[in-house]
């Protein structure tokens, strides 16, 4: 029987198990969404909701109690500026998991474990990346035209540097077919 059995062990010692969490909880503050197993993100969410909750308070101990599992300390500043103030009101379930389907290699269940909002820098950063993808944009259709014009005076360049023999050679073929329409050379109806 499977009774008192607290948590799902990852098929990992304890240490290695407690490191593969302080990892996963730091990636998740610094990127706000991550990509792992299902069983894994059960796990990492219930360290995450209690520091969370921990970090609506800033206080010298909270930050100590945190500061135990995440050693990054830019990491841990976001957590008390930014996440901890935007989640003030809410009661609990800060994170949330999607499906994405089953792994290729092992068909392992995939997740996507992510905050349930977002703070203003991420936002901000998609509104540049839309920018930069406008300007993008902007450039390529400059591109084709300055390469329209580019082939245009290259055709220019290429008639008017035509050698003595070429210009010769067009000017006879030009008055040979103004004379066939006209009824001159060639033969035509007279």
């Amino acid at each position: 029987m499977k009774h008192r059995i607290g948590f799902n062990a990852l098929g990992r010692r304890s240490a290695e198990r407690r490191a593969l969490k302080r990892s996963m909880v730091t990636s998740l503050f610094r990127y706000e969404r991550i990509e792992t197993t299902k069983q894994k993100a059960l796990e990492v969410r219930k360290m995450a909701e209690k520091m969370i909750t921990r970090a609506k308070i800033d206080s010298v101990h909270n930050r100590r109690i945190i500061n135990k599992d995440i050693a990054d300390q830019a990491v841990l500043a976001k957590l008390f500026t930014d996440i901890g103030p935007l989640f003030k009101e809410r009661n609990g379930g800060y994170t949330r998991i999607l499906k994405t389907g089953n792994r290729l290699g092992d068909a392992a269940e995939m997740v996507i474990l992510e905050l349930v909002e977002k703070t203003a820098k991420i936002e901000k950063k998609a509104a540049e990346k839309e920018a930069l993808a406008e300007k993008k944009a902007e450039k390529k259709a400059e591109k084709k035209v300055d390469e329209k014009e580019e082939d245009k005076a290259v055709k220019q360049h290429a008639t008017s540097t035509r050698s003595p023999r070429a210009v010769a050679a067009k000017q006879r073929t030009t008055n040979t077919v103004r004379k066939t329409m006209a009824g001159g050379v060639g033969g035509g109806d007279k």
